[in-house]
């Protein structure tokens, strides 16, 4: 006997790879790279913004450090050169000149020379990102959310597989530029040994030639670097997006509703369009028949239309019910095999005659005409 004491009900998805709905094997939606879109949830690589940043600077350094230089020498001489006057200069009770409105000047003076690395530094950086994501910003991820300060999935955060990722390719950067830097200086050690031999001014501009020229040449290797980067996150973010087969079907109810759901109405709307049908069924002048498969009701009403129309149309037992509701109602009924295959298969209800069948539908009224006494 079995012991039912301890059965549970339980659900087998929940021990499928990947969560409910098995194995993430289908490629994403539309909506669901929108959806990730609009929550800042994109392919991309800040190594690409950095690298690009990093050689920016030092190109804009190598050709524009000479008037750096020659305006900051401009602006400490002018700074040094007002000092004196602001030794106790008091005409009454009011400063000849203040050490407010001069360190407001100098610092002016340090922003125009500074702006244009400040400028070419935001335009590299918004270049970048359009390269990589295109333009559409989004405010989602500033958002404050419980979950990045929630210490249980924080400490996930620091163990899980994208952080081992970013530990490997921050040791593989240092590698790669330490043995870089290394290699540069190697080849350049017998300058940078006689520095102490030259004029001050000489060593300052030969260590500010090697420390840019090095800078070049990291930034250049940093660039390959990060564009193998944005081709992982890429790769990545497109496994992130995979969806199993339940959640593909999910969003597809959710967007087109539920295929049940929809059965049901289109056969509602089916029926309601039958009735309509039956009920208009007894104002035709004449039913075109196979006879025993199709049944098409025809009428014209100059009135109304320049062409006759089809007012009902049925097939097996649909075509019998249209036959019986025109005996009940004493509408002719016409066998005429060719001309029922065509009007059932080319012509909806409510439509129009095509001019082809017009002299074959004009010859079955005429004989009803006839019939009934109207001609």
């Amino acid at each position: 006997m079995t012991d039912n004491r301890f059965l549970m009900e339980y659900d087998l998805q929940f021990f499928a790879k990947d969560g409910p709905g098995g194995e993430k094997t289908e490629e994403p939606t539309s909506k669901k790279l929108d959806d990730a879109r609009k929550e800042g949830q994109v392919a991309k690589s800040k190594e690409i913004a950095n690298a690009f940043g990093i050689l920016a600077l030092f190109l804009i350094l190598k050709f524009y450090v000479g008037t750096i230089g020659r305006s900051f020498i401009e602006s400490f001489h002018m700074v040094y050169g007002q000092l004196p006057d602001m030794v106790r200069m008091y005409d009454g009770n009011i400063p000849v000149l203040s050490l407010q409105v001069l360190i407001r000047s100098m610092m002016l003076r340090l922003l125009i020379i500074i702006a244009p690395i400040l400028l070419i530094g935001l335009l590299v950086a918004v270049l970048c990102d359009i390269f990589q994501v295109k333009w559409k910003p989004t405010t989602k991820p500033l958002k404050p959310k419980f979950s990045k300060v929630n210490p249980v999935k924080g400490f996930g955060r620091i163990f899980s597989p994208n952080s081992l990722m970013e530990l490997l390719k921050s040791v593989m950067k240092i590698l790669v530029i330490g043995y870089v830097a290394y290699s540069y200086l190697r080849d350049r050690a017998g300058e940078i040994f006689i520095l102490y031999d030259i004029a001050l001014n000489r060593a300052i501009g030969l260590i500010g030639e090697i420390a840019i020229d090095l800078g070049i040449r990291i930034a250049v290797v940093y660039m390959t670097i990060a564009f193998l980067d944005f081709a992982y996150q890429k790769w990545k973010f497109k496994q992130d997006m995979k969806m199993t087969k339940q959640e593909v079907k999910d969003e597809y109810k959710n967007q087109e509703g539920d295929p049940q759901i929809k059965g049901k109405q289109k056969q509602r709307m089916r029926e309601a369009s039958m009735r309509r049908m039956m009920q208009q069924l007894p104002q035709a002048d004449v039913v075109i028949t196979n006879p025993t498969h199709y049944a098409v009701a025809v009428k014209y009403d100059p009135e109304k239309y320049d062409a006759p129309y089809v007012l009902a149309k049925g097939e097996d037992y649909l075509a019998q019910r249209i036959k019986d509701v025109a005996k009940e109602n004493d509408i002719e009924i016409v066998e005429n095999k060719p001309l029922a295959r065509m009007l059932y298969a080319n012509v909806e209800v409510g439509g129009l005659i095509p001019p082809e069948l017009y002299q074959s539908v004009a010859e079955v009224l005429a004989f009803v005409y006839h019939l009934k006494g109207k001609v």
